[in-house]
Protein backbone atom coordinates (compact mmCIF):
# COMPACT_ATOMS: atom_id res chain seq x y z
CA UNK A 1 0.00 0.00 0.00
CA UNK A 2 1.16 3.66 -0.65
CA UNK A 3 2.38 5.56 1.90
CA UNK A 4 -0.99 7.74 3.36
CA UNK A 5 -0.05 11.19 3.30
CA UNK A 6 -3.30 12.34 4.02
CA UNK A 7 -5.44 10.55 6.82
CA UNK A 8 -9.25 11.12 7.67
CA UNK A 9 -10.36 9.68 10.79
CA UNK A 10 -14.15 8.93 9.35
CA UNK A 11 -15.93 9.07 12.74
CA UNK A 12 -15.13 13.06 12.96
CA UNK A 13 -15.88 16.30 11.00
CA UNK A 14 -13.29 17.35 8.47
CA UNK A 15 -12.84 20.12 10.66
CA UNK A 16 -12.43 18.18 13.82
CA UNK A 17 -9.16 16.01 12.11
CA UNK A 18 -5.73 16.62 13.02
CA UNK A 19 -4.94 17.93 9.84
CA UNK A 20 -8.04 19.44 8.28
CA UNK A 21 -9.30 19.59 4.79
CA UNK A 22 -10.49 22.62 3.24
CA UNK A 23 -13.81 23.53 1.16
CA UNK A 24 -12.81 26.60 -0.69
CA UNK A 25 -10.42 26.94 -3.64
CA UNK A 26 -7.49 29.83 -3.09
CA UNK A 27 -4.03 29.96 -3.50
CA UNK A 28 -2.84 30.76 -0.01
CA UNK A 29 -4.46 27.42 1.55
CA UNK A 30 -1.81 25.55 2.92
CA UNK A 31 0.08 23.24 1.94
CA UNK A 32 -0.25 19.87 4.17
CA UNK A 33 2.46 17.23 2.67
CA UNK A 34 5.29 17.58 -0.32
CA UNK A 35 5.56 14.79 -3.02
CA UNK A 36 8.32 14.67 -5.61
CA UNK A 37 7.85 13.81 -9.36
CA UNK A 38 7.59 10.02 -9.57
CA UNK A 39 5.92 9.08 -6.16
CA UNK A 40 3.20 7.38 -5.37
CA UNK A 41 0.93 7.86 -2.53
CA UNK A 42 -2.58 7.63 -0.62
CA UNK A 43 -5.20 10.34 0.20
CA UNK A 44 -7.87 9.78 2.24
CA UNK A 45 -11.51 11.54 1.70
CA UNK A 46 -14.49 12.13 3.71
CA UNK A 47 -17.72 12.22 1.78
CA UNK A 48 -18.26 15.46 0.13
CA UNK A 49 -21.22 17.15 2.75
CA UNK A 50 -18.82 15.87 5.41
CA UNK A 51 -21.40 12.55 6.42
CA UNK A 52 -24.71 15.21 6.94
CA UNK A 53 -26.85 12.22 5.63
CA UNK A 54 -27.55 8.85 7.63
CA UNK A 55 -28.03 5.30 6.34
CA UNK A 56 -31.55 5.44 7.07
CA UNK A 57 -35.35 5.65 4.80
CA UNK A 58 -35.92 9.13 5.61
CA UNK A 59 -34.68 12.17 3.12
CA UNK A 60 -35.29 15.10 5.25
CA UNK A 61 -31.48 15.27 6.07
CA UNK A 62 -31.03 15.51 2.27
CA UNK A 63 -33.82 18.51 2.27
CA UNK A 64 -31.86 19.95 4.89
CA UNK A 65 -28.36 19.43 4.10
CA UNK A 66 -25.89 22.26 4.80
CA UNK A 67 -24.62 23.05 1.00
CA UNK A 68 -21.87 26.05 2.23
CA UNK A 69 -19.78 22.74 3.76
CA UNK A 70 -19.64 21.66 0.68
CA UNK A 71 -17.12 20.01 -0.39
CA UNK A 72 -14.39 18.76 2.17
CA UNK A 73 -11.43 18.18 0.27
CA UNK A 74 -8.10 16.75 1.29
CA UNK A 75 -4.88 18.43 0.64
CA UNK A 76 -3.18 20.81 -0.88
CA UNK A 77 -0.61 18.14 -1.82
CA UNK A 78 1.94 19.88 -2.90
CA UNK A 79 4.41 18.62 -5.73
CA UNK A 80 8.36 19.59 -5.77
CA UNK A 81 9.41 21.63 -8.26
CA UNK A 82 6.29 22.49 -10.49
CA UNK A 83 5.58 26.06 -11.36
CA UNK A 84 3.22 28.20 -13.31
CA UNK A 85 2.72 26.96 -16.55
CA UNK A 86 3.75 23.40 -16.11
CA UNK A 87 1.20 19.90 -16.40
CA UNK A 88 0.78 18.30 -13.71
CA UNK A 89 0.57 14.62 -14.14
CA UNK A 90 -1.74 12.60 -11.79
CA UNK A 91 -2.07 8.50 -12.65
CA UNK A 92 -5.22 7.21 -10.68
CA UNK A 93 -3.78 3.67 -9.31
CA UNK A 94 -6.85 2.52 -7.04
CA UNK A 95 -9.73 4.19 -4.90
CA UNK A 96 -12.26 2.41 -3.26
CA UNK A 97 -14.80 3.00 -0.30
CA UNK A 98 -13.26 3.22 3.06
CA UNK A 99 -10.82 0.06 4.05
CA UNK A 100 -11.65 -0.75 7.68
CA UNK A 101 -15.91 -0.99 7.74
CA UNK A 102 -16.30 0.59 11.06
CA UNK A 103 -18.53 3.20 11.91
CA UNK A 104 -21.61 4.26 10.38
CA UNK A 105 -19.90 7.12 7.52
CA UNK A 106 -20.64 6.87 3.80
CA UNK A 107 -18.24 4.35 2.37
CA UNK A 108 -18.13 2.41 5.13
CA UNK A 109 -20.03 -0.09 3.50
CA UNK A 110 -22.80 1.62 2.02
CA UNK A 111 -23.91 5.29 0.00
CA UNK A 112 -26.22 7.04 -0.69
CA UNK A 113 -27.97 8.97 -4.05
CA UNK A 114 -29.87 12.19 -3.39
CA UNK A 115 -32.27 14.45 -5.18
CA UNK A 116 -31.76 17.38 -3.42
CA UNK A 117 -34.78 19.88 -3.41
CA UNK A 118 -35.30 22.73 -5.66
CA UNK A 119 -34.98 25.53 -2.62
CA UNK A 120 -31.69 23.98 -1.66
CA UNK A 121 -29.31 23.33 -5.17
CA UNK A 122 -32.11 21.31 -7.05
CA UNK A 123 -30.92 19.10 -9.68
CA UNK A 124 -31.03 18.22 -13.53
CA UNK A 125 -35.05 17.73 -13.44
CA UNK A 126 -35.45 20.04 -10.85
CA UNK A 127 -38.76 21.65 -12.19
CA UNK A 128 -40.32 18.07 -12.46
CA UNK A 129 -39.00 16.49 -8.74
CA UNK A 130 -38.94 19.81 -7.12
CA UNK A 131 -38.60 18.07 -3.23
CA UNK A 132 -35.59 16.04 -1.96
CA UNK A 133 -35.54 12.22 -2.02
CA UNK A 134 -32.67 9.75 -1.63
CA UNK A 135 -31.65 6.07 -2.50
CA UNK A 136 -29.45 3.64 0.04
CA UNK A 137 -26.67 1.36 -1.65
CA UNK A 138 -25.38 -1.12 0.04
CA UNK A 139 -21.45 -2.35 -1.26
CA UNK A 140 -21.25 -5.85 -2.48
CA UNK A 141 -17.38 -6.10 -3.37
CA UNK A 142 -17.59 -3.66 -7.12
CA UNK A 143 -21.44 -3.97 -6.91
CA UNK A 144 -24.39 -2.31 -5.64
CA UNK A 145 -27.82 -2.85 -4.89
CA UNK A 146 -30.21 -1.12 -2.72
CA UNK A 147 -33.22 -1.08 -0.49
CA UNK A 148 -35.24 1.74 -2.55
CA UNK A 149 -34.39 0.38 -5.66
CA UNK A 150 -35.85 -3.39 -6.29
CA UNK A 151 -34.63 -5.36 -9.04
CA UNK A 152 -31.58 -3.63 -9.67
CA UNK A 153 -28.17 -4.94 -9.14
CA UNK A 154 -24.89 -3.52 -11.25
CA UNK A 155 -21.22 -2.76 -11.27
CA UNK A 156 -19.91 0.32 -10.12
CA UNK A 157 -17.10 2.61 -12.36
CA UNK A 158 -15.68 3.82 -8.65
CA UNK A 159 -13.93 7.12 -9.57
CA UNK A 160 -13.19 10.87 -7.83
CA UNK A 161 -16.01 13.48 -8.64
CA UNK A 162 -13.39 16.55 -7.88
CA UNK A 163 -9.89 16.75 -8.12
CA UNK A 164 -7.86 19.88 -9.39
CA UNK A 165 -5.31 22.22 -8.45
CA UNK A 166 -5.37 25.74 -6.73
CA UNK A 167 -5.86 28.62 -8.65
CA UNK A 168 -3.69 32.29 -8.76
CA UNK A 169 -4.79 35.00 -7.22
CA UNK A 170 -6.02 36.59 -10.69
CA UNK A 171 -7.87 33.46 -12.20
CA UNK A 172 -9.66 33.62 -9.12
CA UNK A 173 -10.51 37.05 -9.05
CA UNK A 174 -11.62 35.81 -12.56
CA UNK A 175 -14.03 33.63 -11.49
CA UNK A 176 -15.29 35.38 -8.65
CA UNK A 177 -16.15 38.13 -11.33
CA UNK A 178 -17.35 36.48 -14.01
CA UNK A 179 -19.74 33.91 -11.66
CA UNK A 180 -20.97 37.15 -9.60
CA UNK A 181 -21.91 38.81 -12.99
CA UNK A 182 -24.18 35.72 -14.01
CA UNK A 183 -25.55 35.87 -10.89
CA UNK A 184 -26.83 39.57 -11.25
CA UNK A 185 -28.62 38.62 -14.33
CA UNK A 186 -31.23 37.16 -12.61
CA UNK A 187 -30.29 37.22 -8.58
CA UNK A 188 -33.72 35.80 -6.94
CA UNK A 189 -33.70 33.00 -9.27
CA UNK A 190 -34.38 29.45 -7.73
CA UNK A 191 -32.16 27.42 -7.69
CA UNK A 192 -29.36 30.33 -8.07
CA UNK A 193 -27.69 30.62 -11.14
CA UNK A 194 -24.01 30.62 -9.39
CA UNK A 195 -22.58 30.37 -6.20
CA UNK A 196 -20.50 33.52 -4.81
CA UNK A 197 -17.99 33.50 -1.92
CA UNK A 198 -19.60 33.17 0.91
CA UNK A 199 -17.18 33.08 4.55
CA UNK A 200 -20.39 30.95 6.30
CA UNK A 201 -18.98 27.48 7.23
CA UNK A 202 -15.96 28.27 5.12
CA UNK A 203 -13.12 25.98 5.94
CA UNK A 204 -9.04 27.14 4.92
CA UNK A 205 -7.26 23.75 5.88
CA UNK A 206 -4.78 24.69 8.44
CA UNK A 207 -4.33 28.55 7.56
CA UNK A 208 -5.47 30.86 10.73
CA UNK A 209 -5.64 34.53 11.74
CA UNK A 210 -5.92 36.99 8.64
CA UNK A 211 -5.18 34.31 6.31
CA UNK A 212 -8.32 31.93 7.09
CA UNK A 213 -10.51 35.40 6.95
CA UNK A 214 -9.22 36.19 3.19
CA UNK A 215 -10.07 33.04 2.18
CA UNK A 216 -13.17 32.78 3.94
CA UNK A 217 -14.11 35.83 2.02
CA UNK A 218 -12.41 35.40 -1.57
CA UNK A 219 -12.41 31.63 -1.46
CA UNK A 220 -14.60 30.08 -4.30
CA UNK A 221 -17.22 27.45 -4.01
CA UNK A 222 -16.23 23.82 -4.68
CA UNK A 223 -19.76 23.37 -6.81
CA UNK A 224 -18.31 23.52 -10.67
CA UNK A 225 -15.67 22.80 -12.75
CA UNK A 226 -13.75 25.11 -13.73
CA UNK A 227 -10.24 25.48 -15.80
CA UNK A 228 -7.95 23.93 -12.57
CA UNK A 229 -9.93 21.14 -12.79
CA UNK A 230 -12.31 20.59 -10.04
CA UNK A 231 -15.72 19.16 -9.93
CA UNK A 232 -16.14 17.55 -13.26
CA UNK A 233 -18.11 14.25 -12.32
CA UNK A 234 -16.82 12.44 -15.01
CA UNK A 235 -17.70 8.83 -14.39
CA UNK A 236 -14.83 7.03 -16.23
CA UNK A 237 -12.35 9.02 -14.71
CA UNK A 238 -11.45 5.69 -12.50
CA UNK A 239 -8.61 3.17 -11.94
CA UNK A 240 -5.72 3.70 -14.89
CA UNK A 241 -7.21 7.32 -15.97
CA UNK A 242 -4.39 9.64 -16.64
CA UNK A 243 -5.15 13.46 -15.91
CA UNK A 244 -3.15 16.28 -17.29
CA UNK A 245 -3.88 19.38 -14.80
CA UNK A 246 -2.90 22.97 -15.71
CA UNK A 247 -0.89 24.48 -12.77
CA UNK A 248 -0.99 27.97 -11.71
CA UNK A 249 0.67 28.27 -8.23
CA UNK A 250 3.94 26.89 -7.08
CA UNK A 251 3.81 23.67 -6.03
CA UNK A 252 0.59 23.18 -7.74
CA UNK A 253 -0.65 21.94 -4.60
CA UNK A 254 -3.15 19.43 -5.40
CA UNK A 255 -6.78 18.93 -3.57
CA UNK A 256 -9.38 16.49 -4.02
CA UNK A 257 -12.45 14.46 -2.59
CA UNK A 258 -15.67 13.44 -3.43
CA UNK A 259 -15.70 9.94 -4.36
CA UNK A 260 -18.18 8.33 -6.12
CA UNK A 261 -19.05 4.01 -5.88
CA UNK A 262 -20.51 4.60 -9.07
CA UNK A 263 -22.51 7.34 -11.48
CA UNK A 264 -24.84 7.68 -14.53
CA UNK A 265 -23.07 10.07 -17.18
CA UNK A 266 -24.17 13.88 -16.11
CA UNK A 267 -24.81 13.33 -12.09
CA UNK A 268 -28.25 14.17 -13.22
CA UNK A 269 -30.04 14.55 -9.60
CA UNK A 270 -27.32 16.55 -8.38
CA UNK A 271 -25.91 14.31 -5.54
CA UNK A 272 -26.67 11.95 -8.54
CA UNK A 273 -23.61 9.60 -7.69
CA UNK A 274 -23.30 6.75 -5.10
CA UNK A 275 -21.54 9.00 -2.80
CA UNK A 276 -18.95 7.93 -0.41
CA UNK A 277 -15.90 8.25 1.87
CA UNK A 278 -12.69 6.45 1.19
CA UNK A 279 -8.91 6.32 -0.46
CA UNK A 280 -7.75 7.64 -3.80
CA UNK A 281 -4.01 6.01 -4.28
CA UNK A 282 -1.97 8.45 -6.92
CA UNK A 283 1.13 8.57 -9.04
CA UNK A 284 2.34 12.39 -10.32
CA UNK A 285 4.67 13.42 -12.42
CA UNK A 286 5.46 16.79 -14.73
CA UNK A 287 5.42 18.26 -17.63
CA UNK A 288 7.95 21.12 -17.91
CA UNK A 289 6.11 24.02 -19.76
CA UNK A 290 3.60 21.25 -20.76
CA UNK A 291 0.73 24.39 -20.47
CA UNK A 292 1.97 26.34 -23.65
CA UNK A 293 3.10 22.69 -25.10
CA UNK A 294 0.18 21.25 -25.67
CA UNK A 295 -2.11 24.44 -25.46
CA UNK A 296 -3.90 23.31 -22.74
CA UNK A 297 -4.63 26.43 -20.42
CA UNK A 298 -8.31 26.07 -19.82
CA UNK A 299 -9.12 23.27 -18.79
CA UNK A 300 -6.99 19.76 -17.63
CA UNK A 301 -7.82 16.60 -20.33
CA UNK A 302 -7.40 13.22 -19.41
CA UNK A 303 -7.13 9.47 -20.79
CA UNK A 304 -9.86 7.79 -19.34
CA UNK A 305 -8.90 4.21 -17.33
CA UNK A 306 -9.62 1.03 -18.93
CA UNK A 307 -11.08 -0.29 -15.71
CA UNK A 308 -15.43 -0.13 -16.02
CA UNK A 309 -18.00 -2.88 -16.30
CA UNK A 310 -19.14 -4.19 -19.75
CA UNK A 311 -22.52 -4.14 -20.42
CA UNK A 312 -23.42 -4.91 -24.29
CA UNK A 313 -27.31 -4.71 -24.30
CA UNK A 314 -29.05 -0.58 -23.65
CA UNK A 315 -32.05 0.77 -23.84
CA UNK A 316 -31.49 3.77 -25.77
CA UNK A 317 -33.95 7.13 -25.19
CA UNK A 318 -33.89 9.91 -27.55
CA UNK A 319 -34.66 13.36 -26.39
CA UNK A 320 -34.76 16.49 -28.97
CA UNK A 321 -34.09 20.51 -28.37
CA UNK A 322 -38.13 20.85 -27.98
CA UNK A 323 -39.83 21.27 -24.47
CA UNK A 324 -43.16 19.23 -25.20
CA UNK A 325 -44.46 20.75 -21.97
CA UNK A 326 -44.93 24.09 -23.54
CA UNK A 327 -44.47 23.11 -26.96
CA UNK A 328 -41.47 25.55 -27.43
CA UNK A 329 -38.46 25.09 -29.60
CA UNK A 330 -34.54 26.00 -29.17
CA UNK A 331 -32.11 26.42 -31.13
CA UNK A 332 -29.68 23.28 -31.28
CA UNK A 333 -30.20 23.23 -27.24
CA UNK A 334 -28.04 19.68 -26.24
CA UNK A 335 -29.75 20.51 -22.42
CA UNK A 336 -32.96 19.90 -23.26
CA UNK A 337 -32.17 17.87 -25.35
CA UNK A 338 -30.67 15.79 -22.42
CA UNK A 339 -33.17 16.34 -20.08
CA UNK A 340 -35.86 15.61 -22.28
CA UNK A 341 -34.30 11.97 -22.81
CA UNK A 342 -33.48 11.67 -19.37
CA UNK A 343 -37.12 12.09 -19.27
CA UNK A 344 -38.50 9.84 -21.50
CA UNK A 345 -36.34 7.08 -19.81
CA UNK A 346 -38.15 8.13 -16.61
CA UNK A 347 -41.42 7.63 -17.58
CA UNK A 348 -40.85 4.40 -19.45
CA UNK A 349 -38.96 3.05 -16.10
CA UNK A 350 -42.39 4.30 -14.64
CA UNK A 351 -44.61 1.56 -16.76
CA UNK A 352 -42.92 -1.34 -14.82
CA UNK A 353 -44.10 0.00 -11.81
CA UNK A 354 -41.25 2.50 -10.52
CA UNK A 355 -42.02 6.07 -9.13
CA UNK A 356 -40.56 8.86 -10.93
CA UNK A 357 -38.63 9.46 -7.90
CA UNK A 358 -37.19 5.71 -8.50
CA UNK A 359 -36.39 6.06 -11.90
CA UNK A 360 -34.86 9.87 -11.50
CA UNK A 361 -32.46 8.37 -8.47
CA UNK A 362 -31.63 4.99 -10.40
CA UNK A 363 -30.55 7.59 -13.99
CA UNK A 364 -28.18 9.52 -11.46
CA UNK A 365 -26.51 6.64 -10.25
CA UNK A 366 -26.17 3.42 -12.55
CA UNK A 367 -23.54 3.54 -15.06
CA UNK A 368 -25.87 5.11 -17.99
CA UNK A 369 -24.21 6.74 -21.10
CA UNK A 370 -24.92 10.10 -22.36
CA UNK A 371 -24.11 10.86 -25.59
CA UNK A 372 -24.17 14.36 -27.59
CA UNK A 373 -25.28 12.40 -31.13
CA UNK A 374 -26.64 15.40 -33.07
CA UNK A 375 -25.42 19.13 -32.82
CA UNK A 376 -25.51 20.64 -36.41
CA UNK A 377 -29.33 19.60 -38.00
CA UNK A 378 -31.29 23.25 -37.34
CA UNK A 379 -33.28 23.57 -35.06
CA UNK A 380 -32.84 20.47 -32.90
CA UNK A 381 -30.22 19.22 -31.17
CA UNK A 382 -30.16 15.53 -30.61
CA UNK A 383 -29.34 13.55 -27.28
CA UNK A 384 -29.41 10.10 -26.20
CA UNK A 385 -29.35 8.41 -22.99
CA UNK A 386 -27.97 4.72 -22.80
CA UNK A 387 -29.32 2.10 -20.23
CA UNK A 388 -27.98 -1.02 -19.58
CA UNK A 389 -30.65 -3.97 -19.86
CA UNK A 390 -28.19 -6.32 -17.71
CA UNK A 391 -28.77 -4.22 -14.36
CA UNK A 392 -32.19 -5.08 -14.31
CA UNK A 393 -33.52 -8.14 -12.89
CA UNK A 394 -36.29 -8.47 -15.23
CA UNK A 395 -37.12 -7.83 -18.85
CA UNK A 396 -36.93 -4.36 -19.66
CA UNK A 397 -37.16 -4.48 -23.08
CA UNK A 398 -40.20 -3.77 -25.24
CA UNK A 399 -42.24 -7.00 -26.28
CA UNK A 400 -45.56 -7.41 -27.08
CA UNK A 401 -47.05 -8.42 -24.35
CA UNK A 402 -46.59 -5.01 -22.37
CA UNK A 403 -44.24 -4.00 -19.74
CA UNK A 404 -44.65 -6.62 -16.49
CA UNK A 405 -45.38 -3.96 -13.73
CA UNK A 406 -44.48 -4.72 -10.12
CA UNK A 407 -44.56 -3.54 -6.88
CA UNK A 408 -41.02 -1.65 -6.81
CA UNK A 409 -41.45 -0.25 -3.07
CA UNK A 410 -40.40 3.02 -2.36
CA UNK A 411 -37.52 5.23 -1.83
CA UNK A 412 -36.66 7.35 1.09
CA UNK A 413 -38.83 10.78 1.08
CA UNK A 414 -38.64 13.87 3.04
CA UNK A 415 -41.77 14.68 5.79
Amino acid sequence: MPEVIFSVDQSRSMRDQDVPGHNRWHPDVPTVAMVRPGDEFRVECREWTDAQIGNNDSANDVRDVDLKRAHMLSGPIGVEGAEPGDLLIVDILDLGPVPQQVGDAPGQGWGYTGVFAKANGGGFLTDYFPDAYKAIWEFHGQVATSRHLPGVRFTGITHPGLFGTAPSAELLERWNRREQALIDTDPDRIPPLGLSPDPDQALGGQATGSDAERIAQEGARTVPARENGGNHDIKNFTRGSRVFYPVHVKDAKLSGGDLHFSQGDGEITFCGAIEMGGYIDFHVDLIKGGMEKYGVSTNPVFMPGNVEPRYTEFMSFIGISVDHDTDTNYYLDATVAYRRACLNAVEYLKRFGYTGEQAYLLLGAAPIEGRISGIVDIPNACCSLYLPTGIFDFDVRPTAEGPKSADRGQCAVSS
